[in-house]
Order: structure tokens, then C-alpha cells, then sequence
């Protein structure tokens, strides 16, 4: 795609960045075939390509309108375009570059704004966990709105308490303690199970996703330079061998790291070696296999259907791990044999934001996933989980609490 920046872009990072990736969109249009908005909407402008064609025109000099930033807005950076093209457009990045310039030119509505600084705010908050804590307490009584979001307090087990030669970093996340605690509990101990110690470092929190995609792209990097200040002692002197992810949506983000901090002097080096020792859990499955296989009992007759997050499938390019490896080790389990590439309509603060959209694509979703008549439903992102989980009563769950249950000595 040929551009002509406008003068006000041509000299920056942005602007570079920008030109860099619209240079490899040939207009072919095999995006917008799996673009969840555009199966949705039928708007070219609610497709990538669309969404390409307003950033470039604001690039170039036209002065973006409340229009422009709606059409941004409602993509969900599932990355389900960055599968499909055949030229290597790197979409979310320069949707990330385009939401920043034309929120820089147009000015949301007050309420709109306050929405979007309470949850950049709120859901990085030490506040988040007690506010949680009520929320769970007086759930019963939350209209069906809230209580969407509100999932039902879990129980946790124990934690697993001996040393092991092998040790991995894990990443507790910002929501994930306070919402479902039992996906971090369930990683350490079938880690434990395979003979793999999980460390924590106290001071990590937020990867940085939520206030960078809310448009604070300096207060996301300023979670992600703090999280690789708490996990560099233990890097330089614990011997660990991964950095563990069990939220999918924070593993991707992670693994931006060295491309996000590439520019700042202090933190390039560090943020591309905590890039390159991160891993998805799932990563960690064909290693786990032989350990577990003696210690895991199935329950056979139960069908498990697996939906890959699209910040697996699509934004870490990893794709039917999780249901191979928990096949050899035994489980009935499948994905569902329609749309399984499309985003469930989560997406982080985008079912808060966009609700109708992401209700619409939730019981899409759901509907496909039911047709493969699972007794339960497993996934690998958090906001995935608990997003299917307040349209059905089916199980949701990581699929690694499914395999902590069928570990024998737990």
C-alpha cells in the first residue's frame, strides 16, 4: 500500500512504525473473512481492512472524526486478521499506533472517559481484590449485568510446599488472583507434580495490557518496566528456566515486551530477555507429559471441548498444543468443529465497553461449543473463562484445574 505521511508523522517513531506495516497490506481483503465485527456488522469499516484504510487517511493528514474512533474502537485485537494475511501485516500493532493518534485529535464524551480511566485504574488496584471480595459476597443479589463479571467464590487448595532443581518465574496477574485464584494454585501444583518449582516475585502485577490497550501506553509500560525490576533478581540468580504464563492474554503481552521497550535505553536488553523466557503454560505441556502420565487419572467418559483463546491461536501463533498433549494424557477432548478461530467477544475491558458486541459473540460462541456437547468447557485466558461462563451453566475452566483434578496424590 503506498502512503505519503503527513509532515506532522513522517519524523516519528509512530509515524515510521506506521508506514513500515501499511507498506505490506496489498488490499486483498482475506481479513475481514474472519474478522469477528465485519461477520457482525457487514461494514467494511468495522474490518481490518477498513480500519486500515481510516488509519492511513489519518496518517496521511484527514483529520479523524467520533466516526473514526468508533470503528477503532470496536475491534476487538483479537488478531484473527494477522492469521489470515497472506503479507504479514502486523495489524495490532499499528491498530495500537492508530487508536493513540486519533484519540490525540478526538475527545471522548465524559462518560465514556470515566468508564475507561476506572478500569485502567480499577482493575490494576490493590483495591480490585477486596472490591472482588464483596462483589462475591453479595453476588446473589447483583443484577444479571454485574453478575457477569462477578464469578462465584472459588476454593483453593493447598499449595505444594518442597524444592525442586528445576524453577519457573509465574506471573500472578492483576484480576486472576481475585477473580479465579484457583488457575495459579492448580499451575504450581501440577508443576510440583512434574517436578518443577514455581517462584513468584511479590512485586509483579499487571502485565501492562489493560491501561496500554485502554490508550495509557506509558502507565502499560510502566507496569511492564516494574514487573521486569521484580522479576530480575530471580533471572540473574534462581536459575530459573521460564517465565510461566497461565493467562494467555497476559503471555502475549509479555512477549512483546522487548518489541514495546525496544526504544528506552535502560529496559531494551532486560524486556527482550523476559520476552524470550516467557512462555505459555501450554508451552510447557509436551515436557510435562512423561512426567504426568502416571499420575493423572481420567475420568473417561467425560468430554472436555477446548476454546483456544485468540490471544493464543492468533497473538502467540500457538495453535492445538493444549489439545494434543491433554489427549496423550488421556482426556476426551476437542474444539469445537465450527468458528473455533473466532474471538468469544471478551477481549480484555471489551465486553464492559462494547457489551452488545461481545454478548452477540459470546453466544455464538457458546452455541458452537455446546453442539460438541461438552460436560465441561476448559480454555486458557481468564477473561475468556469467566466472558463463557455467564452465558451457560456448563463448566468453564483453565484446562490446567482440569488437570490438577485428575492428578491422584493431589
Amino acid at each position: 500500500m503506498q502512503t505519503n505521511l503527513a509532515p506532522e508523522y513522517i519524523n516519528t517513531a509512530d509515524g515510521q512504525a506506521a508506514e513500515a506495516i501499511l507498506r505490506k497490506c496489498v488490499h486483498c481483503g482475506f481479513c475481514t473473512a474472519t474478522c469477528p465485527t465485519y461477520q457482525l456488522l457487514g461494514n467494511e469499516l468495522d474490518g481490518p481492512r477498513g480500519r486500515i484504510y481510516l488509519m492511513k487517511q489519518v496518517l496521511e493528514g484527514q483529520t479523524p472524526t467520533r466516526e473514526t474512533q468508533l470503528h477503532l474502537d470496536r475491534c476487538l485485537t483479537c488478531r484473527n486478521c494477522e492469521s489470515t494475511c497472506p503479507s504479514g501485516v502486523n495489524y495490532g500493532q499499528l491498530v495500537d499506533i492508530g487508536r493513540k493518534l486519533v484519540d490525540a485529535k478526538v475527545a471522548r464524551p465524559l462518560v465514556e472517559k470515566t468508564i475507561r480511566w476506572a478500569l485502567k485504574e480499577g482493575l490494576t488496584s490493590p483495591l480490585f481484590a477486596p472490591a472482588m471480595a464483596m462483589g462475591q459476597f453479595v453476588r446473589p443479589l447483583l443484577p444479571a449485568t454485574l453478575k457477569n463479571k462477578v464469578p462465584a467464590k472459588q476454593a483453593v487448595g493447598q499449595l505444594p510446599s518442597q524444592k525442586h532443581q528445576r524453577k519457573v518465574l509465574m506471573l500472578e496477574g492483576c484480576v486472576q488472583p481475585s477473580m479465579s485464584p484457583n488457575i495459579n494454585s492448580a499451575t504450581r501444583r501440577v508443576l510440583d507434580a512434574a517436578g518443577i518449582e514455581t517462584l513468584l516475585a511479590s512485586k509483579a502485577g499487571c502485565c501492562g495490557a489493560v491501561k496500554f490497550h485502554l490508550n495509557d501506553q506509558e502507565g502499560g509500560k510502566a507496569q511492564m518496566r516494574a514487573n521486569i525490576d521484580a522479576w530480575w533478581p530471580l533471572i540473574e540468580s534462581a536459575g530459573i528456566e521460564a517465565i510461566v504464563m497461565n493467562a494467555s492474554g497476559c503471555g502475549v503481552t509479555v512477549k512483546e515486551y522487548g518489541h514495546l521497550l525496544h526504544d528506552d535505553p535502560q529496559y531494551a536488553a532486560k524486556a527482550k530477555c523476559v520476552s524470550d523466557l516467557t512462555k505459555d503454560l501450554s508451552e510447557l505441556l509436551p515436557d510435562l507429559v512423561g512426567s504426568l502420565k502416571s499420575k493423572v487419572n481420567v475420568k473417561k467418559a467425560q468430554t472436555v471441548t477446548f476454546h483456544p483463546p485468540c490471544t493464543l491461536q492468533h497473538g502467540q501463533q500457538l495453535r492445538g498444543g493444549v489439545e494434543k498433549h491433554l489427549g496423550e494424557l488421556g482426556f476426551n477432548i476437542n474444539t469445537a468443529g465450527c468458528e473455533s478461530h473466532l474471538c468469544c467477544g471478551s477481549a480484555g475491558t471489551y465486553s464492559v465497553l462494547q457489551a452488545d458486541l461481545a454478548y452477540q459473540l459470546r453466544d455464538r460462541k457458546l452455541g458452537h461449543l455446546k453442539a460438541m456437547h461438552p460436560d465441561v468447557i476448559v480454555s486458557a485466558n481468564i477473561g475468556c473463562i469467566t466472558h463463557l461462563q455467564s452465558g451457560t451453566d456448563t463448566p468453564v475452566k483453565h484446562w490446567v484445574e482440569l488437570l490438577d483434578e485428575s492428578l491422584t496424590n493431589r
